[in-house]
């Protein structure tokens, strides 16, 4: 799953950007589908509807001028609807905007959420209930390439199904990546294991890495967007907790709240202390780190995504290191844990939901809508174009043409991936080959490298709470007494007390027990979590 922030209430204020796309209709084209890559519907003839959709992007996408909006274009026509899309990151941005949207009752048609978030919708009323609406044979594509009806029956919560999990990577690229240029100019090797990178990050805050004559480096920056302790920080695995969840024999385990985080917390402090952590860390909202990275300002970060360090992808470190005319930059992935596990599996992550206010012509189509995303035809055409124009197609080989690629999709914010927000990138689901001329050999041992990584077992299922169980409460009151270690509290002595109240007074001992319940039934053995310190 996916690394965000789960937390509800902000902690400090934030300015929102929202982009919305044009509501101008495209006029109909009469090209083939072997030219626009997108095929005739029966949808087309039917009454045409206006549909609000609120998803998530990256925060350097942006959507272009209808004209120049040829998959908004291809939706509508395709599905005889006018589209608006509501974007931001993932994030509290994100869900403060959602829920301003909710409270003055203009609740999107569709829309993405977190899961904290999401139960706070079902027991609100505001998502409808899917019963009948998200099935193998109404989501065909959706079933079929991506999620399974075994995956859907675990993530329900509340005991009902009102929430549906977006598919998700289940290769997980997470690794942290280092300036390996300044890593040689200081004549050090690649950290192996959780000394050797301190001392890196004490390097590279104090010895001028890039060469500036400036003490304005530092080793190592985070994004904890002013609610949490950041869970990239590596003493998290340098005291032997790895991921958000694990059975460990037994034992159900919550990282975050486990009673080991007094050493986890004891060490985060430690490292402050040494003036090697990005000082602003704790304000970076998720992306503001990678910005800082790619400005030269850190020279280490945790980042997932298999191109995040590609030589051309727009959105990612290298390419914005040259942008920012850091011209040396060389990203490269590495990891200090890699042989003794980096993460675990991953599990289905957030959902979408539907609006209970949303009439059922505009559910059916939305649903219409999503399964073409989740086909091969909905696929190609959000994350590779135009057939025949972006790309070439032989058989089962797509070969991308770069330069119309460039012209038409990253020249213009790149803003087929805010279209891409519903799969992720693997076109091996479809048994497709691509053959993009911008993958660079050093793009594919970014990725061989990442690969060989060891990644734990998962606890084999959606982890989902019973009615009346607030989640969200608790990780919020978790989150505030993680940062009243780090920043109030002389040491981490506080956190076994800290630890009983998240228990007992936010029902966190309720919560875990229920988790470890349906860890085993995933795990066909009894699990148990241990809630005495």
């Amino acid at each position: 799953m996916r690394t965000f922030s789960k937390v509800t209430t902000v902690l400090l204020a934030s300015s929102l950007l929202l982009a919305a796309c044009s509501d101008a209709k495209e006029g109909a084209s009469s090209s083939p589908a072997g030219k626009t890559g997108v095929s005739s519907s029966p949808d087309a003839k039917k009454e045409k509807l206006d549909l609000k959709w609120t998803v998530i992007a990256d925060a350097s996408s942006q959507l272009p001028s209808a004209d120049k909006d040829f998959v908004k274009s291809a939706i509508e026509e395709k599905f005889n609807v006018t589209l608006k899309m509501t974007y931001l990151p993932l994030g509290q941005d994100y869900t403060n905007k959602l829920n301003t949207m909710i409270a003055s009752g203009d609740i999107p048609d569709l829309f993405y959420a977190e899961g904290v978030p999401s139960n706070n919708y079902i027991r609100d009323g505001v998502a409808r209930d899917l019963t009948g609406i998200v099935t193998p044979e109404k989501m065909p594509n959706y079933f079929k390439n991506w999620v399974t009806e075994a995956n859907l029956k675990s993530y329900q919560v509340q005991s009902a199904f009102k929430r549906a999990p977006v598919p998700y990577e289940t290769n997980y690229y997470r690794t942290f990546y280092i300036r390996k240029d300044w890593l040689d100019k200081l004549n050090l090797k690649m950290p192996t294991n959780y000394d050797e990178l301190v001392n890196v990050m004490k390097a590279f805050t104090f010895n001028d890495p890039d060469g500036n004559g400036k003490n304005d480096t530092y080793g190592f920056t985070a994004a904890g967007s002013g609610t949490s302790v950041s869970m990239d920080f590596p003493e998290f695995l340098q005291n032997g907790l790895v991921g958000d969840t694990y059975v460990d024999g037994d034992q159900f385990i919550d990282v975050r709240s486990d009673i080991r985080m007094q050493n986890v917390l004891t060490d985060i402090k430690k490292l402050l202390d040494l003036k090697v952590v990005d000082p602003d860390w704790f304000l970076n909202k998720y992306g503001q780190h990678f910005d800082k990275a790619a400005q030269g300002k850190a020279g280490i970060v945790i980042g997932q995504g298999r191109d995040l360090a590609f030589d051309n992808n727009p959105a990612g470190l290298q390419m914005k290191s040259k942008q920012a005319g850091q011209t040396t930059a060389d990203w490269e992935p590495f990891h200090p844990w890699e042989k003794t596990g980096t993460w675990v599996e991953t599990i289905p992550g957030n959902p979408f939901l539907i609006s209970s206010k949303t009439s059922d012509a505009k559910v059916q189509r939305s649903i219409e809508i999503l399964d073409w995303l989740a086909g091969e035809e909905g696929f190609l055409l959000t994350r590779y174009g135009k057939e025949g124009v972006h790309y070439k197609r032989n058989g089962k080989t797509i070969e991308v043409n770069q330069d119309a690629y460039k012209k038409d999709v990253i020249d213009n914010n790149n803003f087929i991936e805010i279209y891409g927000w519903f799969t992720p990138r693997k076109p091996e689901v479809f048994g497709l080959n691509v053959v993009d001329p911008k993958i660079t050999e050093r793009d594919k041992k970014i990725v061989e490298k990442i690969n060989s990584y060891k990644i734990l077992p998962s606890v084999g299922t959606a982890l989902t709470v019973k009615e009346g169980m607030d989640l969200g409460a608790m990780r919020k009151r978790m989150n505030e007494l993680h940062i009243q270690v780090v920043y109030k509290d002389k040491d981490a002595s506080n956190w076994p007390q800290y630890r009983q109240e998240i228990m007992t007074k936010f029902g966190g001992k309720a919560i875990f027990d229920n988790y470890a319940e349906l860890a085993t039934a995933a795990k066909g053995k009894t699990i148990k979590f241990k809630a005495e310190n």
